[in-house]
């Protein structure tokens, strides 16, 4: 059974916010706010957590997770960028992108796409998603909640919690969640390509 967390949309409760980061390092995987709906998540390494995350979803195995970062330091970390680049996604960060860009050694191969070697990372503007990076101090191995046949993520707390009580261990709301997954920017030709229309205005990448 999840356990279940209603925390304050500005100042997350910083117990709370412990609580749920240390069932992510149990090997747990939570459902939680973001500026475009809410996710999945899991830590980094955790594989049964990926599976997991797969079988909510009704995912196959080519489908492409994304790695939430804190910052733009951490995603550098993540994910090689040259000058030009650079500056286009620091521009937009924190907000509702995703960016796929070439993967550095840090990233686990089997998240990366097989023939490009490319992965999806992104930096919420969120305060809940923000705090427990935070708390964490690394990525988060994260998917949208967007059930099969569903248009929009989820976006009540009370519904997850009622929906997905016995496939996830912990469910964090604040009631403020976005309703509208990221937009989706491909860099790993070199040039933009918005692949997906969402919550972040596509204009500074057409």
């Amino acid at each position: 059974m999840a356990t279940f967390y209603d925390v304050h949309p500005v100042d997350p409760q910083p117990r709370s916010i412990t609580q749920v980061v240390q069932v992510m390092r149990d090997g747990g995987v939570v459902a939680y706010p973001t500026d475009s709906g809410f996710a999945l998540g899991c830590q980094l390494g955790n594989q049964d957590g990926l599976t997991r995350m797969r079988q909510i979803r009704d995912l196959d195995d080519k489908h492409h997770f994304t790695l939430l970062c804190r910052d733009f330091s951490q995603l550098g970390q993540l994910v090689h960028v040259d000058n030009a680049v650079f500056r286009a996604v620091k521009a937009a960060t924190p907000g509702c992108y995703t960016f796929i860009l070439p993967a550095t050694g840090e990233v686990p191969r089997r998240l990366l796409h097989p023939k490009k070697r490319t992965v999806g990372v992104r930096i919420p503007d969120h305060r809940v998603a923000q705090a427990l990076l935070a708390e964490l101090g690394e990525p988060i191995l994260t998917t949208t909640l967007l059930m099969p046949g569903d248009a929009e993520p989820m976006s009540e707390g009370w519904q997850i919690k009622e929906l997905l009580d016995h496939q996830v261990d912990a469910v964090i709301d604040s009631g403020d969640a976005g309703r509208e997954p990221t937009t989706v920017v491909d860099f790993s030709s070199g040039a933009p390509e918005v692949v997906r229309v969402g919550a972040g205005d596509p204009s500074p990448f057409e």
